[in-house]
């Protein structure tokens, strides 16, 4: 530790270094950002939001879709005037992006000057990765190519309770409880670049959760690529860490993501729906409503048991809200493939939908499927279903105006007496009369009106 905090202050332009961290993608990666800044922290670092003050720049990427990779790339080719003007300045780039070969390829080619490269596992290994770099200074390093760091002690460290964390709020805390996933969709690359499922203990689980509540913390969001198939290689389940965190002594909400329709179960929403401490949303993505597509998917159920689901959810919680992922011209599908999505969303209802048109990884199954749809019929059919989901969740927020809910006030807005807070439901509310000590704390907002996704209220009682 005293060896790269030595070579950190060598390098670096400021009387302590400035590390600047650069977050793209899911909340995991922010999740996985927060313990890179812990471990700089640790270093007697000071984090800047501001790139051009930094003696050190690290990019924590996302392989999710082809978009957030070329941006990564535009960011990264900006870096070059900055990297001229200060030869020290250590640019890092880590996260999913690194983990397939080619892009790592890439990144060492256009860019040469990235001095660490590194995957999403290896984040307690970070110390090192400084160290060896500022020692030599040309160190091109990748997990697959032993030989660039074959003296150091690799470690895939995802469960790692030791590393520190620097959290970015003090309201909300994102606790991840497991790391990979098993599923491979044949049009995600995320088993590929985060590894195998593997879950954190329970009882590792419900500590840091402890913790939280007991430093003030309102808002626990459990994180997992798919948080239902926690515990099969521990012999537990998810409904078993619902129970467990939520037996702590406190007044907070716990909400979680991602959800995988094939490994819900009835005692999960069971529990939902007699636990008060769990919000009552649930986001539970769908990617396609017609069973030929999600065969091609790989996604292993059906429309009809998807809808099951549903149903069951809503049986047991009336007052449940749903938001969902769809992918929109996946290769095999059709037109009338899509029109059962269209059905699907107006059945469901969904207060909101996260929509994307198919985007080719390499690296997956579905890279090299036959695609018969241009690029302007996939537009048209995303625009079909954007103009469906705005007139389905202005219904929804429609119902809220003139009620009285219980919200979760998160910050302002940057404006007098404007600030921002979220629905037991998940719903944004832009307060109109906010005041600081508001700020981490239930109340109840009076809803007076909608604009598009963000409900507009007014504090009546904290």
């Amino acid at each position: 530790m005293q060896k790269v905090k030595e070579l950190l202050n060598k390098y670096s332009a400021n009387q302590k270094p400035f590390v600047f961290v650069k977050t793209y993608g899911c909340q995991q990666n922010v999740s996985d950002s927060e313990r890179i800044k812990g471990i700089f922290i640790s270093m007697g670092c000071i984090l800047t939001n501001i790139k051009e003050k930094a003696d050190v720049i690290v990019f924590n990427t996302c392989a999710i879709r082809e978009n957030a990779e070329h941006r990564v790339f535009g960011n990264l080719g900006q870096l070059k005037n900055l990297k001229n003007r200060n030869p020290n300045l250590l640019i890092i780039v880590c996260g999913c992006m690194t983990e397939q070969e080619h892009i790592g390829e890439k990144i060492r080619s256009i860019f040469p000057f990235v001095e660490v490269i590194f995957g999403t596992n290896f984040i307690g290994n970070l110390k090192d990765f400084i160290f060896e770099s500022l020692r030599k200074r040309s160190l091109n390093l990748k997990k697959s190519i032993a030989e660039n760091y074959n003296n150091l002690k690799l470690r895939r460290d995802c469960l790692s309770e030791e590393i520190p964390r620097q959290r970015d709020n003090k309201i909300t805390a994102f606790v991840p409880i497991m790391y990979g996933c098993d599923n491979f969709c044949t049009y995600c690359i995320v088993p590929y670049v985060r590894g195998r499922e593997v879950s954190r203990s329970i009882e590792s689980i419900k500590k840091e959760v402890e913790n939280l509540v007991n430093l003030g913390y309102k808002e626990i969001i459990l994180l997992g690529q798919n948080v239902n198939s926690y515990g099969k290689d521990l012999g537990s389940s998810f409904t078993e860490v619902l129970r467990e965190v939520t037996k702590i002594d406190g007044d907070f909400w716990v909400r979680f993501m991602t959800s995988h329709p094939k490994n819900i179960t009835k005692d999960m929403i069971d529990e939902i729906a007699s636990n008060e401490k769990i919000c009552k949303s649930l986001h539970l993505p769908f990617q396609s409503g017609c069973d030929k597509v999600l065969y091609d998917m790989n996604r292993k159920y059906t429309r009809k048991e998807y809808l099951a689901i549903i149903d069951y959810a809503k049986l047991k919680i009336p007052d449940i809200l749903f938001t969902s992922d769809v992918i929109v011209g996946f290769p095999s599908e059709i037109y009338d493939d899509f029109k059962e999505t269209l059905s699907l969303v107006k059945t469901v209802k969904f207060s909101s939908l996260f929509t994307f048109i198919y985007s080719k990884r390499k690296g997956t199954l579905a890279y090299n499927m036959k695609d018969n749809v241009s690029c302007e019929e996939k537009a048209k059919w995303f625009s079909e279903l954007l103009k469906l989901q705005r007139s389905i969740s202005a219904s929804i927020y429609s119902s809220f105006v003139d009620r009285n809910l219980k919200v979760l006030v998160k910050e302002s807005r940057n404006k007098k007496n404007f600030g921002f807070a979220k629905t037991n439901g998940d719903l944004v509310v832009n307060l109109e009369n906010y005041k600081e000590e508001f700020k981490g704390k239930f109340c109840i907002a009076k809803i007076i009106g909608f604009k598009e996704r963000v409900l507009r209220g007014i504090v009546t009682s904290f």
